[in-house]
């Protein structure tokens, strides 16, 4: 078993547990507040995936929920119930959950709001997704940025905004357009992920990397592939390429539905 150990004199720390078509959580975490962006593994896996990071579940303070899909939420009744934290999520994403009899601890915000769980500052902000109430998010703590954004259709301006300033941005780079038009999929459902509610293409991601994505950005970790439709190495060459004309360096990771990142820290 792989095992990814914290730096000790690291101030906060992240690691992208699960990213992909099957499964997505992030642990986001300083010395006092331990939160979980989603929850799309079961609870059994979250957990087992938490301790080869070197985290403790049960110190978990937190899940924070981007959107319904069952990629992010599927452990989550169980694991707020066995952990017994709060959940926060959205005013109009909330009642499309379901509880299975637990009563959990909700806390509702306003999609576009600050939150603040702990000593841990978090932007929200809509993205173009077919989810009732879709956000991405910008998290601050101990002078760091940190952006995470994945299932969206296409890059506005307003969230090229939000991610100015990043020490570290999780970004989705879901399909290879080519690979999708040939691929298995109903014509029906690649519409839908070339859509403008759908899924970022490598593509758009390369663009955004050469032309819009911040000097200050340290760490970029791509996200969210598509197991059918979209391979690693595809996606590390063709980011790599956008990322040679930049006057600085930043690191690439490609996040894997299969295992955890490293850990991440600043």
């Amino acid at each position: 078993m792989l095992q990814l150990k914290f730096r000790e004199d690291a101030i906060v720390k992240i690691c992208v547990l699960a990213s992909g078509s099957s499964g997505n959580c992030t642990l986001i975490a300083t010395e006092r507040t331990k939160l979980l962006v989603d929850a799309g593994l079961s609870r059994r896996e979250i957990c087992r995936r938490l301790c080869e990071a070197g985290q403790k579940p049960e110190e978990i303070s937190a899940v924070i929920v981007s959107h319904e899909h069952s990629d992010h939420v599927m452990g989550l009744p169980v694991l707020a119930r066995t952990l017994d934290i709060p959940v926060y999520l959205t005013h109009l994403t909330a009642p499309s959950l379901t509880w299975n009899g637990y009563d959990p601890k909700i806390e509702t915000f306003q999609a576009g709001s600050r939150v603040t769980i702990g000593d841990i500052d978090i932007d929200t902000f809509t993205v173009p997704h077919d989810a009732v109430d879709p956000i991405g998010f910008c998290f601050r703590a101990e002078g760091v940025k940190i952006g995470l954004v994945t299932d969206l259709g296409y890059i506005p301006e307003s969230i090229k905004y939000h991610l100015r300033g990043v020490d570290l941005l999780i970004l989705e780079s879901n399909h290879d357009t080519e690979m999708l038009k040939v691929g298995p999929y109903p014509w029906s459902v690649k519409q839908r992920v070339m859509g403008r509610k759908g899924h970022l293409s490598n593509e758009v991601v390369c663009d955004f990397i050469r032309k819009e994505l911040d000097t200050s950005t340290s760490t970029l970790v791509l996200g969210h592939l598509s197991e059918h439709n979209n391979h690693p190495e595809i996606v590390r060459l063709a980011a790599e390429q956008a990322l040679e004309g930049r006057s600085v360096f930043t690191r690439l990771v490609i996040a894997s539905q299969r295992q955890p990142t490293e850990v991440f820290e600043f």
